[in-house]
């Protein structure tokens, strides 16, 4: 039996009850017992009772053990499921604003466009784009576009289902 010890980002979503004070609770427990959240996304289901809590913790599995443990103790969370193994959707919307000269403006709209992202700014110095994606294609399009000069950044924080 191997034991893996390796560091990796979990994750996990959780139905819990959709009222006031569980976010809190939640979110409390996990940082409380020093773990990080990398990413926090929380929305109501189909059933307006229950939201669903999508989050990305880094760690070990040991790590992860414990923090399914502790979630599933909780009197408000319904169940909690590691996506971490199984196939799984993810997406995250961003809107990133660039740095863009008349002269960078035609290249940068060329990545927007290679990527599935939409301008929905422009200014005399910068540009706004929106992009939702899976989070490894919006990390890969971030990554190119660092040399333009990356001057503001707004991220949703993943949300994922599992495929079935």
């Amino acid at each position: 039996m191997s034991n893996n010890t390796s560091v990796r980002r979990h994750t996990i979503t959780a139905l819990v009850d959709n009222e006031p004070g569980v976010l809190s609770r939640v979110v409390g427990l996990i940082s409380g017992r020093g773990y990080n959240i990398e990413s926090l996304n929380v929305g109501p289901t189909q059933d307006p009772t229950i939201s669903r809590m999508t989050m990305q913790v880094p760690g070990d599995d040991r790590v992860l053990e414990q923090v399914t443990k502790q979630l599933n103790k909780q009197v408000d969370v319904i169940s909690v499921t590691d996506l971490t193994r199984e196939p799984f959707l993810n997406r995250e919307c961003i809107l990133v604003k660039i740095s863009a000269t008349r002269k960078s403006r035609s290249e940068i709209i060329e990545l927007a466009d290679v990527f599935g992202g939409k301008i929905v700014s422009v200014q005399n110095e910068s540009m706004v784009i929106q992009m939702v994606g899976e989070q490894q294609h919006v990390a890969d399009f971030m990554e190119l576009v660092k040399p333009f000069k990356i001057l503001d950044v707004s991220r949703s924080g993943v949300i994922a289902m599992r495929k079935e």
